[in-house]
């Protein structure tokens, strides 16, 4: 699921591209944040998908290789291990991804049928699946053990298919490293005897909520937001700070005011890792100079009002 610094990655995004496109058209850029969302589960399941299609791809070659007219014995009895890998199969048979994908259209791999190839080819060239093939062992454990292994060391950092994703969808080429440590994660928690279903996009209604919340209050109060940070910055010229960083610390005071629940301290620490990221080198410094000079003198202000898990 989409965690709260990946939701504020997104709505970065579009204050940055609603700001530097001069479009007051708030309703529509909102739509496309969260647009941009759902689309990022597309390219969740799209990975889980291509387990399940490089297994099809394995099963069909192994089936051609019986029809040879000089079968060898090696082509008449394969390794079948890959084909009934546990893990792959629940995958495979879930009727949370049948489903997803019939919703959604999702016909990626058969209409981009030479990405599930490089990753067959590069799969069967591996030490890593030679190793598996090997194993006497039969255990969900270690059929699960290999597909994480086939998915972080093969799939994930694979150039061609991450250039295919990121030419599929522009936003998509920030969205790879959480998606990749999503599916990871998802693979890590599946129980052998358990119905394989998607994970839940977002946590609950709050993180769902907080994308609007977020986004809007950030752009509707950006000029007294600016004005802000100009009382706390004298010794520089607005428009010598980052573009980034302006953005940065306008959704973090967004957050003081805004969201009684998250604790400033929290608010603080997220947006400067955010900076190391998307800004320049120097700017999780001054980021966190600024934040810390207007949240003490909103606490003193008494603007800040925190309650629950805010007061921690």
């Amino acid at each position: 699921m989409i965690n709260r610094r990946h939701i504020r990655v997104k709505v970065m995004q579009s204050v940055y591209a609603m700001l530097h496109s001069y479009n007051d058209d708030i309703i529509k850029e909102e739509k496309f944040l969260k647009h941009s969302i759902l689309k990022m589960y597309d390219l969740y399941v799209l990975n889980l998908l291509l387990l399940v299609e490089v297994q099809k791809l394995a099963a069909k070659k192994i089936a051609l290789s019986k029809k040879k007219i000089l079968a060898t014995k090696e082509d008449l009895n394969p390794n079948n291990k890959f084909l009934n890998n546990k893990l792959i199969n629940l995958i495979a048979e879930s009727v949370s991804v049948e489903g997803y994908v019939e919703l959604n259209d999702l016909r990626n791999w058969e209409e981009n049928d030479e990405y599930v190839k490089i990753i067959y080819d590069q799969l069967q060239n591996s030490d890593l699946y030679k190793k598996y093939l090997a194993t006497e062992a039969d255990s969900y454990k270690v059929d699960k053990t290999f597909v994480i292994d086939f998915f972080k060391e093969i799939i994930a950092p694979n150039e061609k298919l991450g250039e295919y994703f990121e030419d599929t969808m522009i936003s998509w080429s920030d969205d790879i490293p959480f998606v990749n440590t999503w599916v990871v994660k998802t693979l890590s928690k599946q129980k052998e005897n358990a119905i394989f279903v998607l994970g839940k996009l977002y946590k609950d209604k709050d993180d769902e909520e907080f994308v609007s919340k977020m986004f809007r209050k950030t752009v509707l109060k950006n000029t007294e937001y600016e004005l802000i940070i100009e009382e706390k910055t004298p010794n520089w010229e607005t428009d010598r700070i980052a573009d980034m960083d302006m953005i940065l610390i306008k959704m973090a005071v967004s957050e003081f005011l805004n969201f009684p629940s998250i604790p400033t301290r929290v608010t603080i620490n997220e947006y400067i890792e955010i900076s190391k990221d998307y800004s320049t080198e120097k700017s999780s410094y001054f980021i966190n100079g600024v934040l810390d000079k207007i949240s003490k003198e909103f606490v003193e202000n008494k603007k800040i009002v925190k309650i629950g898990r805010g007061l921690l």
